[in-house]
């Protein structure tokens, strides 16, 4: 089918998603963040972190290791010093940079039913990506493979609360990293119909999977600069860096019209200043000099402001996440966002190395931090472990339940008359009860939210069973997912002509590695 014909018919031949009966869950629908903004600091306190991050901006400065985002900048103005590769960001030249930037936008997805709005009171959650492990309680904790990587996949495109994939759930290491992306480009295409990711680690990598994506879409390139539907995860090398490949995914990102997300990893008391401060305004530094780059490459360029701060266990150096000091930085890092009216990029995070109560508990402090810091889009929202080194199947479903909750939690409450139950009240009567009134039988069904995990029976029950507790239930989940997963219907030319693009790039070598 010609291309401009594939674009007037839905760009994919759908059906619509079915339900599962060995899984029951929330229908797919915007998750809107009903709670106002928390203010864990004063507008004083707000300002005192803006100025400094502009004192280092200006003064201190960031290392800016390409020499065409240099000569960008220099371009534009800005002061850079070539023998050390710093680059003295002008204060204004910042801030009227940003001012180009969209505060909302979409990110489109190859079937339109999964596009994701990014900004204002939208919250989307993308699975946990980038871990170098994966486990679950029959295979245990092995290598990322291509085999696991898939089946992550399925799962994000058969939960309706995940958003996207997010990345790589795990690192397909039994995949060549010179095609890595180019075979994972096109799981992400054929296995789930929601928006991809792309690596940024290479010019070439970047466009490869910008024309995947396009190709996916069934849609011209030209559609492509306005209709953003691949975004990538720049993090800057802390501190006060930004290096070769995350400067080139900035440029090429930004010049196609597709999403930034710039996160630096601060972690207080190794790669930023020890104290919470200290460290947002070296975040806040480094995230606003890699975004006025994207909107100097391309003045109103999607992009999305990350957030990324914790801090250290000071007694063995190791990363802590899920602490109070994170989640009041999620917090704080909302507050800051909102005096630039971008998006805001957040993380379900934790550093149990199991799926257990601690992993849930820290888990539910990093969300508390990027729901009342109003986050719009919450990565690494499910499967995270050891301090992002493991994406754990039965941590998805735990994380998936958590999410379901906190989107239930938001629903307003029914105030109407019907709702009030007075009329119910007098049905029921004096020392009576309401199970059988009209008014809870026409609502029993629906009156609650109903859980996916959570084993509401009482101890007797429960024992006969087997005394199954929450991990041995989401293990069970999770493959009674994959059992009844479908991969979504795809027009059969964009299929040949996104394995024909891939064939042929595998054929050329990729792109070369040194390994």
């Amino acid at each position: 089918m010609p291309r401009a014909e594939r674009k007037s018919t839905g760009r994919r031949n759908r059906r619509a998603p079915r339900t599962k009966a060995s899984f029951t869950q929330l229908p797919r629908r915007p998750f809107i963040n009903t709670f106002k903004p928390v203010e864990i600091i004063s507008e004083d306190q707000v300002e005192a972190i803006h100025l400094a991050s502009l004192e280092i901006l200006e003064n201190i400065g960031i290392m800016v290791r390409l020499d065409e985002a240099r000569e960008i900048l220099k371009k534009a103005g800005q002061k850079v010093d070539e023998e050390t590769q710093i680059v003295y960001f002008d204060r204004h030249f910042v801030l009227d940079a940003l001012s180009h930037a969209p505060s909302e936008f979409t990110l489109h997805a190859p079937n339109p039913e999964c596009d994701v709005p990014i900004g204002g009171d939208h919250m989307v959650f993308a699975m946990g990506a980038s871990m170098p492990n994966s486990s679950d309680m029959d295979d245990g904790r092995r290598t990322g493979n291509q085999k696991d990587f898939r089946n992550f996949l399925r799962l994000a495109q058969s939960i309706n609360v995940i958003s996207t994939a997010g990345g790589y759930p795990v690192e397909p290491v039994d995949i060549h990293a010179s095609i890595r992306h180019l075979e994972c480009g096109r799981d992400f295409a054929l296995l789930t119909e929601k928006p991809p990711y792309v690596y940024s680690l290479g010019r070439q990598k970047n466009l490869d999977c910008i024309e995947m994506t396009r190709i996916a879409r069934g849609i011209s390139m030209e559609q492509m600069l306005d209709e953003p539907s691949i975004f990538t995860i720049i993090n800057s090398n802390s501190p006060l860096m930004l290096d070769v490949p995350m400067l080139q995914g900035i440029i090429e990102m930004a010049k196609h019209g597709q999403v930034v997300m710039l996160t630096p990893f601060t972690l207080a008391g190794a790669m930023a200043p020890v104290t919470i401060a200290g460290a947002l305004a070296q975040q806040n530094a480094e995230a606003l000099a890699g975004l006025s780059l994207a909107q100097t490459v391309r003045p109103g360029a999607p992009i999305v402001y990350g957030g990324f701060t914790s801090n250290v266990d000071m007694k063995s150096g190791a990363p802590a996440f899920g602490t109070p000091e994170y989640t009041k930085a999620a917090i704080a890092t909302g507050q800051l966002i909102r005096r630039y009216n971008l998006p805001y990029r957040s993380s379900n995070v934790n550093a149990s190395n199991a799926p257990d109560a601690q992993a849930a508990y820290e888990s539910q402090m990093a969300l508390w931090g990027a729901v009342l810091g109003h986050a719009n889009f919450i990565k690494h929202a499910t499967g995270w472990l050891e301090g992002g080194l493991t994406n754990s199947f039965e941590k998805v479903i735990i994380d998936v339940e958590m999410i379901q909750m906190m989107s239930e939690m938001m629903t307003p409450i029914d105030t109407s008359d019907a709702a009030l139950g007075l009329d119910a009240m007098r049905e029921a009567g004096h020392g009576g009860h309401f199970f059988g009134t009209q008014h809870t039988q026409e609502r029993y069904e629906s009156a609650f939210y109903s859980p996916i995990l959570s084993d509401w029976r009482n101890f007797e029950s429960w024992a006969e069973a087997g005394s199954p507790d929450a991990m041995m239930r989401a293990n069970t989940i999770f493959k009674s997912i994959l059992a009844d997963y479908e991969a979504p219907a795809i027009d059969p030319a964009i299929r040949d002509e996104l394995n024909e693009f891939v064939d042929k790039r595998i054929v050329e070598g990729g792109v070369a590695t040194d390994f």
